[in-house]
């Protein structure tokens, strides 16, 4: 990079894409979050939500604390009346990261009644922590006492319940929220989405054999986080036999000119996006073997077909059941699923594919506005190396859009 800010990249990425470098609005894309979430809040008829996914957290309230440390250790929270105000519990220290944001109503330091933090004290503490919950459900609630929480902990929630609160499951309110994007929400993804490729780019340039896998990696985050990246869920970038079967995570493999090398970035860019582009390419630029190009061919024909068919109003099960079908050697290899929604991670909706029902499959309609990533894993089962492809795509109201455009498969090369 030539010393830019991930700013001045945000900037310049909106000059390239829209031709000025106008940003997306994060008030009106607070607003409509909110909004989202007490629509879904009084159909399900709960005097409150108590959020404590700090993923959550964030598109409820634009706050952000050490994400990935509070997603396993449970210390700050939100409680968003139905009727009321938003109020935002923190760590004492840290209450100037969320002041002045206009969607929090007021700030209190939090309450901790993980083991970690106080012991032998855990029950007591859940105790004081459900005492003060209680009483803003009562003060809000209209005699209301249901309780909707996204994450719940055994002792707080028994200590809810004995003070006659009937919780909820908050994870249907803020899942069905996150679904449909507003139009400044889907620029910041696709601002977000264009750091990702251009990490994606330096990648390439600069993979060589001779490399191991953790070097790769380490290029891709590096890249990413000069342009505003903020972390990865996952350690996904394998080459040659460790691509087969997936799921494999990044090691110290030295890689050999001629693997194959797939990756999934799975990577948290600008404004919190979860920016999820799948590819495999050959390390060192040689062409493809004939096993490879088969591979390839395959997983690129897979993708497409699955795109194509994205409609709104097109039903899940349907969907599963139209996609592309896998031929048996690689049947067995599948990925998790067909397709998944995208936003501040992977979202509802998921698709399984038909042969996975027993593990929740489940019906529901494509909508106009949301954000789709289509997966494609091909390796047949104790074969020698495998290929990951994924695209994003906006369902859109006449149908499928790719959502990147700097990062196309490589469909000549193999």
């Amino acid at each position: 990079m030539s010393g830019d800010t991930p700013s001045h990249t945000l900037a310049r990425i909106a000059r390239e894409m829209f031709g000025d470098e106008t940003l997306p609005d994060e008030i009106a894309i607070r607003a409509w979050r909110l909004d989202r979430i007490r629509a879904l809040m009084d159909k399900a008829d709960v005097a409150g939500l108590l959020l404590l996914d700090p993923v959550n957290i964030r598109y409820a309230t634009g706050s952000r604390n050490m994400q990935v440390w509070t997603m396993h250790n449970p210390c700050r929270y939100a409680f968003v009346a139905a009727n009321g105000p938003l109020i935002m519990f923190d760590l004492g220290s840290s209450s100037h990261l969320a002041s002045g944001l206009e969607t929090i109503d007021e700030i209190r330091p939090a309450s901790a009644w993980d083991y970690m933090m106080v012991g032998p004290r855990n029950g007591e503490m859940a105790d004081k922590w459900a005492a003060e919950i209680t009483d803003l459900v009562t003060q809000y609630g209209g005699g209301n006492r249901r309780l909707a929480m996204d994450r719940a902990d055994w002792l707080p929630v028994q200590a809810m319940m004995s003070r006659g609160v009937a919780i909820e499951d908050g994870k249907a309110i803020t899942e069905r929220a996150r679904q449909i994007k507003s139009a400044d929400e889907i620029r910041a993804m696709r601002l977000s989405f264009r750091t990702c490729e251009e990490s994606i780019a330096v990648l390439k340039q600069r993979i060589e054999p001779g490399m191991r896998e953790s070097e790769a990696l380490g290029i891709l985050l590096q890249a990413a986080i000069e342009r505003g990246a903020e972390y990865p869920e996952t350690r996904l970038m394998t080459s040659g036999p460790r691509t087969n079967p997936w799921f494999q995570e990044t090691s110290d493999r030295v890689m050999q000119a001629g693997d194959l090398l797939s990756f999934d970035t799975d990577l948290i860019g600008p404004y919190g996006v979860y920016t999820d582009i799948s590819r495999s390419w050959v390390v060192g630029g040689g062409l493809p073997t004939d096993e490879q190009r088969r591979l390839y061919e395959l997983s690129a024909r897979q993708l497409d077909h699955n795109i194509q068919l994205l409609r709104p109003g097109m039903g899940f099960v349907e969907y599963g059941e139209k996609s592309f079908q896998l031929p048996d050697t690689y049947l067995a290899n599948r990925y998790a699923d067909v397709a998944h929604g995208c936003g501040m991670g992977v979202e509802y909706p998921l698709i399984l594919y038909p042969e996975d029902e027993e593990h929740g499959l489940y019906d529901g309609v494509f909508e106009a506005g949301m954000v789709v990533c289509v997966e494609s894993y091909i390796g047949a089962q104790n074969g020698y190396e495998g290929v990951k492809l994924e695209q994003p795509v906006l369902i859109t109201g006449t149908g499928p859009e790719l959502f990147i455009t700097d990062c196309p498969l490589e469909d000549d090369y193999f």
